[in-house]
């Protein structure tokens, strides 16, 4: 896509003064209310956001809009790479539509259209097809700025450990300031992996790392230039990483798929609406189940755009129907060996494999993640439905919140709340992708204020009886005497017309 700048720079600083003017009519952000808390002499955080990417910026501007502002937000890259979009993720376009409202809040002044036009004009926004992802995350990057949201990079979070009343978080990293901070609240919005980690097939245990690469790794794909690459899989990511490889020079890829035909139809796409967002969470174990299982099996496909990206490449190859049983170094290639029989040589394995969600997998939770409350500790599918990964994600509370699968073993798990791709299975989709995550964060935000302020509600009460600014200054009316009166007359007040 080519686009003519208008006068960016003019453009979108109209923008910001129209979305300041727009958030004072608003009355946003609130007036902050949570009272500040500390221990023997420490600074308490009400709220730690963990994650400085989308989910984490939107979240921290809705509970800003919410008056909560004891807020830190961390992320363990460098400024400008948070986020998936300029590090693994590797597709030339969104698959989004162009004009879903995303991170905006509601706020005009803050879509990606909005943003778009201010710097190229209507003419060029209406020649757009798909959102490039590079200028996805310049967007970000200049929401980031135009709300002033203060995320601290390159943080690690090493460990979340309960202290008393609250969470004691370890931090390194060169951007860190402190060795620890204390905090009530955590909120991890830590992305695609964030309950988990990367999903690795068994069949490449004892192949040299040198020969094989996750889709989520960084891959020098100038160094498969001439050679025979396969890459595992067909969904999203695995079709972006077959895309770069050819565009890099590779001699050949290879898709091995497990299934047997590509799948064609984006199931929760097609049934994307408002209702859904705000009746998933309220339905039944066995209907939540119900529709998550079948979007796993139907699985999302990859966006048509990416699809034919492969496909223009005449040394491009999909093979349906090759679960791969054993893969294994030998002269210098691997030999990769089938269910069905077949076998196929090959030069670099790229696993588009996918995340797992597993929580015990995660370091920020050393000790006690076997306590969080997960699906299959509350629901037994239909013998046709079951189904591993999905067992697997997290059981959260209404609130985002992990839930102790024993009662006192845990009790500040509560305290963590999971807004991330593991709150998928009790929440829907509206913590990581980009049509819901407005109304994710608005119910997050809601749900903490709610938790904080009954948390505090002591304190409120006090507040309520100390306040003592009149709103009537006693100069607005007089009191006055009723005159009795004699023969059935109405009373008459004295002083009022007598």
């Amino acid at each position: 896509m080519s686009v003519i700048a208008i006068d960016g720079a003019a453009g979108l600083a109209a923008l910001r003064e129209r979305l300041h003017h727009d958030l004072s009519l608003l009355e946003l952000p609130a007036k902050a209310w949570v009272p500040p808390r500390s221990v023997n002499g420490e600074h308490i955080h009400d709220i730690v956001i963990v994650g400085g990417g989308m989910c984490g910026l939107v979240a921290y501007f809705a509970l800003k809009c919410g008056g909560m502002r004891n807020v830190r937000i961390f992320d363990r890259n460098p400024a400008g790479r948070e986020g998936p979009w300029v590090t693994y993720a590797r597709m030339e376009t969104l698959r989004s539509p162009k004009q879903l409202a995303g991170p905006a809040f509601g706020i005009g002044a803050l879509t990606f259209r909005a943003w778009f036009t201010a710097q190229f004009g209507e003419a060029a926004w209406n020649a757009l097809d798909k959102i490039p992802r590079p200028m996805w995350m310049d967007y970000l990057r200049w929401y980031r700025k135009v709300l002033g949201i203060p995320v601290e990079n390159e943080v690690q979070v090493d460990s979340i450990l309960p202290e008393g009343d609250y969470l004691r978080l370890a931090l390194s990293g060169s951007g860190a300031r402190e060795a620890s901070i204390l905090a009530r609240k955590v909120i991890m919005a830590t992305g695609r992996d964030g309950t988990g980690i990367p999903n690795i097939p068994y069949f490449v245990a004892g192949v040299p790392k040198s020969c094989w690469a996750h889709s989520s790794e960084d891959i020098d794909f100038g160094t498969l230039k001439g050679k025979r690459v396969v890459v595992v899989g067909v969904g999203a990511s695995a079709v972006d990483n077959s895309a770069e490889a050819l565009d890099a020079g590779a001699a050949e890829v290879r898709h091995l798929i497990r299934r047997k035909e590509m799948p064609t139809i984006n199931k929760m796409m097609g049934i994307g609406s408002f209702g859904f967002i705000s009746g998933f969470p309220e339905l039944p174990d066995e209907w939540r189940w119900r529709f998550m299982h079948y979007s796993f099996v139907t699985q999302t496909p990859s966006p048509r755009g990416s699809t034919l990206r492969v496909s223009r490449h005449s040394n491009a190859y999909f093979h349906f129907g090759k679960a791969i049983e054993r893969v294994e170094r030998s002269g210098g290639e691997l030999l990769i060996e089938m269910r069905d029989g077949s076998r196929l040589a090959t030069d670099f394995l790229i696993l588009g494999t996918g995340f797992t969600v597993d929580p015990l997998a995660r370091p920020e939770m050393p000790g006690y993640a076997g306590e969080i409350l997960l699906w299959k500790d509350r629901y037994t599918p239909p013998e046709d439905m079951r189904n591993r990964e999905l067992a697997n994600f997290p059981y959260l509370d209404s609130d985002f919140a992990f839930q102790e699968r024993t009662p006192g073993k845990a009790p500040w798990l509560r305290h963590i709340h999971c807004f991330n791709y593991g709150a998928t299975a009790s929440l829907g989709k509206v913590s990581g992708d980009i049509p819901g995550i407005s109304e994710g964060a608005q119910w997050l935000a809601r749900s903490l204020a709610a938790r904080l302020y009954a948390e505090d509600v002591a304190i409120h009460w006090q507040g309520m009886l100390d306040y003592d600014k009149p709103e009537l200054l006693g100069d607005e009316w007089a009191a006055s005497e009723i005159e009795e009166t004699v023969g059935g007359g109405a009373p008459r007040a004295v002083g009022k017309g007598n």
